[in-house]
């Protein structure tokens, strides 16, 4: 190559390093130019949509473009996230992850299709609440003293409905089991409505479920409450014990939810997202509709929930083998 042309190729990768350097900040300044998808890994009507869907309406708002909520459920909420995981990393996919899909599911399943951590970018924990256990009114049980009891003079008699293989329920069950020494048979659903319905309708006689699922029944008196798994009383349901208030010593769970994107979203759209979407979360108008549901509202900045997830993966990946349950 003669002096003239190795300059002329020379200038033009500086320009287009140029080029590239300016035209990264300004796709971020950009963003959204057009409606972003959020992925819900389960059916409608469940607690991870009752988080998700008034997120979206307040995102959008806030971001001016309109959050589309998608849900896909299925697996435990892993074809949900396998598909975020897959998707461009351009802030137009996001996912309401879980408990399950992003802590749970990594020591569950034996052969999982996503990575939840290599494959996600972390943006910002959103809500938190206590796993309940709910009875069908025809169930002679009033406490958690009850199922314990019945369970082992008739072994084999009481079954319980989970939203899904890796689920807090499900897992939450397991736990549950493995504490007090009982069998109680796992009916997996494809999320929580399909699985409140069949406990309304006698085909399951428990359920373990995130508190804000099953109240609405509880309410109205069609579901009978009889513990929750936090480490206090919920305040949606101050009469109800914890666990280890009704005699399963240091039993608690947590089931929760936060958005994740794509591996390596690009810094400017991440920090954009974290922003809005913790704006979201402190409002008023988010507080006041989740928290008489039993749901708390959390928030953190995308290193804190990174660190979060952390934990929780070591947390379940202990209560998983404690429990002894594996799925293929």
């Amino acid at each position: 190559m003669n002096p003239s042309r190795r300059r002329l190729l020379g200038h033009l990768l500086v320009v287009a390093s140029c080029a590239i350097a300016v035209a990264t900040p300004a796709a971020s300044a950009d963003y959204p130019d057009k409606p972003i998808r959020l992925i819900v890994p389960f059916p409608p009507g469940g607690p991870t949509d009752m988080v998700a869907r008034p997120l979206a309406q307040f995102l959008g708002e806030r971001l001016k473009q309109q959050v589309i909520v998608d849900n896909r459920g299925g697996a435990g909420g892993s074809i949900g996230a396998e598909l975020v995981a897959k998707a461009p990393a351009d802030g137009y996919t996001l996912i309401m992850a879980t408990v399950g899909t992003h802590a749970i599911n990594k020591s569950l399943y034996k052969h999982l299709a996503y990575d939840p951590v290599k494959d996600f970018t972390p943006i910002s924990l959103v809500a938190a609440a206590p796993v309940a256990l709910v009875a069908n009114p025809k169930v002679p049980v009033s406490s958690v003293a009850d199922v314990i009891a019945l369970a082992k003079s008739k072994p084999g008699s009481l079954n319980f409905g989970s939203a899904g293989n890796g689920t807090p329920g499900h897992l939450t069950g397991e736990m549950f089991c493995a504490a007090t020494g009982v069998k109680l048979g796992h009916v997996p659903y494809k999320g929580s409505a399909p699985a409140v319905a069949d406990l309304l309708g006698g085909q399951t006689q428990l359920m373990f479920d995130p508190l804000q699922s099953v109240l609405p029944q509880v309410r109205a008196g069609r579901l009978k409450l009889l513990a929750v798994s936090s480490k206090t009383r919920s305040q949606a349901a101050p009469n109800v014990p914890t666990f280890a208030e009704a005699g399963v010593k240091d039993f608690e769970t947590t089931a929760w939810w936060g958005i994740f994107a794509p591996a390596k979203l690009p810094p400017g759209i991440v920090k954009r997202l974290d922003t809005e979407i913790n704006a979201v979360i402190a409002s008023k108008s988010f507080v006041d509709l989740l928290v008489p549901q039993g749901v708390t509202v959390m928030g953190d900045t995308p290193e804190e929930f990174a660190k979060f997830q952390q934990q929780e993966i070591a947390k379940w990946g202990k209560a998983v083998h404690d429990s002894g349950a594996s799925i293929d």
